[in-house]
């Protein structure tokens, strides 16, 4: 992953969790409790969350797993990480985390039952490579799990396009002093594929026998689900 991406995540990471908060209205939480159900995970099961952040969806499939499954969320930004540890200890939730680049994942083939990444697949320098990555280290049948940002269509993505190009930015700007990085966000997820166009990354993948798209708030974001051959 580029140099630029990490150190914008780098310095947006203090205030990350509070910004994601105000902008998303909460509903980024909603949306990650989708994608867990719609990943199929079950108590017991081995979950790798990719791009953790600061561990909010490796939380929730903590949750999900009990105590006899395991979560292991990485990220490529070591200062993302530092809060999700003591986050995990409060909420009295055993996830390991760890340093990883979501293109090379240190882990052996089929390790896990459930690989996830939330909002962070269009900041990878290769989509495809990374899709291929994920279903490696999954088990045969098991399931990749993608929730990424669409492109709403009518009034409704009217009001949400100006939103993240004029809203966003400036309150992200104010809470975290790094406007740009709240420029540029929202203008990757517009460009990046959504609905059929992901599904297509996912077949040049070449990994999954089966992938389905389910869209969440109108396509303001989709969780992809693939199969793993």
């Amino acid at each position: 992953m580029s140099t630029e991406v990490r150190q914008m995540f780098s310095s947006i990471a203090p205030r990350y969790d509070v910004t994601n908060e105000v902008l998303s209205l909460g509903v980024h939480r909603v949306w990650r409790r989708a994608a867990v159900r719609y990943s199929g995970a079950k108590e017991g099961d081995r979950v790798l969350d990719c791009a953790t952040g600061t561990g909010d969806l490796a939380l929730v499939f903590k949750r999900k797993v009990g105590v006899s499954g395991t979560v292991v969320g990485t990220d490529f930004c070591p200062e993302m990480l530092q809060a999700a540890p003591a986050k995990a200890s409060q909420a009295g939730l055993a996830v390991d985390f760890q340093v990883a680049d979501a293109m090379a994942l240190p882990f052996a083939d089929a390790s896990f039952d459930v690989a996830s990444i939330a909002f962070g697949i269009r900041n990878v320098d290769d989509p495809v490579k990374c899709l291929k990555e994920m279903g490696r280290v999954v088990k045969p049948g098991g399931r990749v799990v993608v929730l990424e940002f669409g492109q709403p269509s009518g009034l409704f993505g009217a009001l949400f396009r100006f939103y993240s190009r004029t809203i966003m930015p400036a309150i992200g700007g104010l809470l975290t002093g790094n406007r740009a990085a709240y420029e540029y966000l929202p203008r990757t997820a517009a460009a990046f594929p959504s609905g059929e166009r992901f599904l297509a990354l996912m077949d040049q993948a070449g990994v999954y026998r089966e992938r389905v798209a389910h869209p969440l708030t109108f396509g303001t974001s989709y969780v992809y689900v693939g199969t793993v051959r």
